[in-house]
């Protein structure tokens, strides 16, 4: 019972990552990939989610070795490796937080039958940045956290009932004229670095997983094993890998081959998402997955707002910061407040510069190719400070992790290498 209730308290980061992966790779990229390619990208999918595993263990791992974030680690790598990291935060975090914040924009058009074209287009996503700013800034993210984790599962059950009603139905037919599309031609390859990209989100991003560790350790009062963490930290992987399995598959079998397209601005999308499940479900459920759909993407932007602002917090402590890099120092208590307004100006206006273009995918893509061109930077970082001399012996990774890491590495830089050489 001791164990049950220990572990308990070890739980809420892993699932909070779950919940921010399942966002726009999820119900955006993958079913994308399903719709364009069938099953054709599902490899793609599942080496993401393979080769990237260990980088993300890995900021849980140093969390709980430690008691301090992965980010305190790139300092003892070098004040230049941190610099590096925040010149990477800088550089991607106004796009990330654009693609998701636009797509959460359209789901909440969709929820509640809002036609932006009667109003000005900014409207929501106003409304969206605004009430996530409100949130945050007052400290009222842990209500709205435990919210979310209840509609997670609802969206979970959701997703796996849907898939299994797909695959007892089969795929819909295909157009009488219908040509596959080769996944390793053109259009294969353009869509294959955004799709894994995010798949099942950035590596960078690895650092919030040590952020909300030491933060879930501070609410609870509890230091939990190192078994304890990682447990956590898969149970939200191993979900979050599933789920990405059935978005594919819910494209593959109910838009692949059809002649429907998905469309290209958000609210759009939006409905196409939950008109797969309602078509599957049944029409009753179109109020009870539109709401779960949003939610998520809610919560996908309120944490991608707060582990921006953390992220960028803690390393202007660490960068500027000269009494002993102390966290409660005055000079920086309020830095987190006007970090989280710094990006929400910020992502509202690059927003609005795209908005023109009608199709929000464009922002997508390219929050993704920047995350996935960064991705082996982190990854080498993250796996250098799990080495015994950063953690001590007891929490270095097994062998078959260490393997894993270095396959990764030449995975992520394998590919990011051949994205470049294709633009030339």
């Amino acid at each position: 019972m001791t164990n049950r209730k220990n572990l308990l308290k070890a739980m809420g980061p892993g699932i909070l990552f779950a919940s921010t992966a399942i966002g726009v790779s999820h119900l955006v990229q993958s079913t994308k990939a399903g719709a364009e390619f069938g099953f054709g990208l599902l490899w793609a999918v599942l080496l993401a989610n393979l080769f990237k595993y260990p980088f993300f263990e890995y900021g849980s791992r140093y969390a709980n070795a430690t008691g301090k974030s992965i980010i305190d680690g790139y300092l003892n790598l070098g004040k230049w490796a941190l610099w590096i990291y925040f010149l990477i935060t800088l550089s991607s975090m106004f796009f990330v937080c654009a693609a998701v914040g636009k797509v959460t924009s359209g789901f909440m058009e969709n929820l509640f039958g809002i036609d932006h074209h009667l109003f000005w287009p900014m409207t929501t996503t106003a409304i969206v940045f605004g009430i996530c700013g409100t949130i945050l800034i007052s400290g009222r993210y842990n209500l709205l956290d435990s919210l979310i984790k209840v509609i997670g599962i609802v969206l979970l059950l959701s997703t796996l009932t849907a898939f299994t009603l797909a695959l007892l139905n089969g795929p819909l037919p295909k157009t009488p004229n219908f040509t596959a599309v080769n996944p390793w031609g053109v259009a294969g390859m353009a869509f294959l670095i955004p799709l894994m990209g995010w798949m099942p989100t950035a590596v960078d991003l690895s650092t919030w997983n040590s952020l909300w560790t030491i933060e879930r350790i501070k609410q609870t009062g509890y230091r939990p094993k190192l078994k304890e963490t990682l447990f956590d930290f898969n149970f939200g992987y191993i979900v979050s890998v599933i789920l990405s399995v059935c978005f594919v598959t819910m494209g593959a079998y109910m838009l692949y081959g059809t002649g429907v397209e998905m469309p290209k601005e958000s609210d759009k999308f939006a409905g196409s998402v939950v008109g797969l499940y309602t078509e599957v479900i049944g029409s009753w459920s179109y109020i009870v997955i539109a709401a779960a759909t949003f939610s998520i993407m809610f919560g996908t932007c309120i944490a991608v707002f707060d582990g921006y602002s953390r992220s960028l917090k803690r390393t202007t402590e660490l960068l500027f910061l000269s009494d002993n890099k102390d966290n409660d120092s005055l000079q920086f208590k309020n830095l987190y407040p006007i970090y989280i307004i710094i990006l929400i100006i910020g992502t509202f206006l690059l927003i609005w510069l795209f908005e023109g273009t009608g199709d929000f995918g464009i922002l997508v893509n390219i929050a993704t190719i920047i995350s996935f061109l960064i991705a082996p930077v982190i990854a080498i970082f993250n796996f250098i400070l799990v080495h015994k001399k950063y953690i001590g012996t007891e929490a270095v990774p097994p062998f078959w992790m260490r393997i894993l890491s270095y396959l990764g590495i030449v995975f992520l830089t394998g590919f990011s290498i051949y994205f470049m050489f294709s633009l030339f």
